[in-house]
């Protein structure tokens, strides 16, 4: 659904997508919805006594001459009742409220998280859906509890219009036309809106340009290419560029929002109060109470009731423009949470010793490709058996073991484990069967005990992760940090932080495998960041520690596949070589004729992986 689709969201689905709000905000936390609202109503009563029914009252008592203790006894009643109400809203906004809202947004954030971890790894890689998951990331928590807010507002907004309203029909009935007037300002108002909204949506783009720019000149990532040549100049440029937009959308859009707005303001300043005062002090001043005019406490009154109206009657519109616009975002959350992922749960668990795992006539086209990745690929990886994966560069191997992780299913054949079809197991015990380091690993900013486990550390943790590390080669670099195994990784969050380099963060990857005795082992270009002689040693360690585990591990040295019970050669996503080292070397093919340009040119060109 694009933008200009968007802003026809019929009435029914932004009636919905509020509820669903509503209802979101009742299931975190029930009892903050309720005196949420229940505040508004009662806020709206005691404001309109204290301040227009208070006022009049005086007033009129005292031209009257009412006596002195009945006004006092309403003004203490009144007061007491306020002092009373204001004491507990206090305390349910500074010490309840911000449990709840941190409540509610928990809640919201946890069912978007828990629906990130199911969709396919193919939604990331849709521009239109990532693009709703991100806006749905953003504005969940704003626009599910603006909803709340808007529909607290529009309460108090209908309770100060209708008490005001039945007292200026009481003094006057004609004083009713003057409140009424700021309905027609409210298509004014829409169209303001309207406009409003176009140009927060032609801005999101440009604002998201920016903010990269921005990123690239303050994150690490960035900084030696910034620094070395003149890509500065061209950021520097398309800032500039995002600049002169925005100066083309305040120029197509802000004249009209700036003359509705001077329409608005005319009409309610002008026409509605000013006209109200004008009318008023004529009745009060000119006929006079005695003849059929107002008093002077109902003049008083009048003055602010009917600015109170017209503010109520004209923002009414602009909270239904309100909800509108909290339903459009609202959509890309439901459309993001109701999302049915395609790869589907099975109901087996993945028998624990995994198994002979079999690769049958299995190929898959990325969606909007128009040829397939993949093609017919076919092999068996027996219990125990070491694979490398080889071949150049976008051969499809990466992707082979994505759809060996399930994290694609293939378009067409079949990957069965222990004789059943992959299919049939549960995600998480069959993804729970591998442990996988793969070429775009990521460190995250906890413990170096946390990025070696990924889960929740448990007693005897600590040999099990110092091991790892050591079968990794990560442990001397670790074993120097001040609080070891407890050091947060990168600075992000802790000033006492480490930052490894890109190596010495490859080796800890790789304890991940040492430290999770899967009976399956994936390796994705493990070792790009080491040097030769350190990746031999990491293989041959690997190769140690995985005894009586199936590992499959592509590797861009083919010095490594000499390690492997058997070698995979794939080539345009096909597999056109399968054998041992040796056995492929004395059939003196592709594979071969690889080994050999590596061995002559060990320091030079060498075929890469990377996919």
């Amino acid at each position: 659904m694009d933008e200009k689709e968007k802003k026809k969201l019929p009435l029914g689905r932004t009636v919905s997508n509020c509820i669903f709000a509503l209802k979101a905000i009742r299931i975190a936390s029930p009892i903050y919805i309720f005196v949420y609202l229940a505040s508004s109503v009662l806020m709206g009563f005691l404001d309109f006594l204290s301040e227009t029914y208070l006022l009049r009252r005086i007033v009129n008592g005292l031209d009257s001459g009412e006596k002195m203790k009945n006004i006092l006894i309403f003004v203490v009643i009144l007061g007491a009742v306020s002092i009373v109400f204001y004491a507990a809203l206090e305390w349910f906004w500074h010490v309840v409220s911000p449990r709840k809202q941190r409540r509610i947004t928990a809640y919201i954030e946890k069912q978007l998280y828990r629906k990130s971890a199911e969709v396919e790894l193919a939604c990331y890689e849709n521009p239109e859906f990532y693009d709703k998951y991100v806006r749905a990331m953003d504005e969940a928590y704003n626009r599910i509890t603006g909803v709340m807010e808007t529909l607290d507002s529009l309460i108090s907004r209908i309770i100060a219009l209708t008490a005001n309203s039945m007292l200026l029909f009481i003094i006057d009935p004609w004083l009713i036309v003057f409140g009424l007037f700021p309905l027609l300002l409210g298509f004014f108002r829409k169209a303001e809106y309207k406009a409003s909204h176009d140009l927060s949506v032609s801005m999101k783009p440009i604002d998201r340009r920016a903010n990269y720019t921005k990123r690239t000149f303050y994150l690490s990532e960035y900084a030696k290419e910034m620094r070395i040549g003149g890509m500065y100049r061209n950021m520097l440029r398309d800032f500039r560029q995002t600049f002169e937009d925005y100066k083309g959308l305040m120029k197509k859009y802000g004249v009209k929002c700036a003359v509705l707005r001077y329409i608005q303001n005319v009409g309610l300043e002008v026409v509605t109060i000013l006209g109200a005062m004008l009318y008023a002090v004529w009745s009060a001043l000119a006929i006079g109470a005695e003849n059929g005019g107002m008093s002077v406490g109902d003049c008083i009154v009048v003055l602010g009731s009917v600015g109170t109206i017209s503010y109520c009657l004209n923002y009414l519109v602009q909270n239904l423009a309100d909800f509108g616009e909290h339903a459009l975002f609202i959509e890309d959350v439901r459309f993001f949470l109701d999302y049915n992922p395609k790869i589907k749960d099975g109901e087996k668990s993945a028998p624990a010793d995994g198994g002979e795992l079999v690769v049958s006539d299995v190929s898959f086209r990325y969606d909007g490709s128009d040829k397939d990745t993949i093609k017919n690929v076919s092999f068996t990886w027996k219990k125990g058996e070491r694979i490398a994966l080889v071949g150049s560069n976008g051969s499809g191997k990466t992707t082979l073991v994505k759809l060996l992780l399930r994290l694609y299913d293939p378009s067409s054949g079949e990957i069965t484990m222990g004789g059943e079809s992959i299919k049939s197991f549960s995600l998480s015990s069959y993804r729970d069967s591998f442990s996988t380091v793969f070429q775009d690993f990521k460190m995250f900013s906890m413990s170096v005990r946390d990025n070696v486990l990924l889960r929740p550390p448990r007693e005897g943790d600590d040999e099990l992760v110092i091991n790892a590390l050591k079968e990794s080669g990560a442990y001397d670099k670790i074993s120097r940090f001040e609080k070891g195994i407890d050091t947060v990784l990168t600075r992000e969050f802790d000033d006492k932080g480490e930052n490894l380099s890109v190596g010495e963060a490859q080796k800890l990857s790789l304890a991940r495998v040492f430290a999770d005795p899967t009976p399956f082992v994936l390796l994705d270009e493990p070792s790009s960041a080491l040097d030769p002689i350190a990746e031999y040693t990491m293989f041959e360690n690997m190769m140690r520690a995985t005894e009586g585990r199936s590992v499959l591990f592509i590797s861009h040295r083919l010095s490594s596949a000499t390690l492997a019970d058997k070698v995979l050669l794939m080539e345009d996503g096909t597999i056109t070589e399968c054998g041992t080292h040796a056995e492929l070397m004395a059939k003196g093919g592709r594979y071969a004729e690889m080994f050999h340009r590596q061995a002559e040119n060990y320091l030079g060109e060498e075929v890469t992986d990377n996919e």
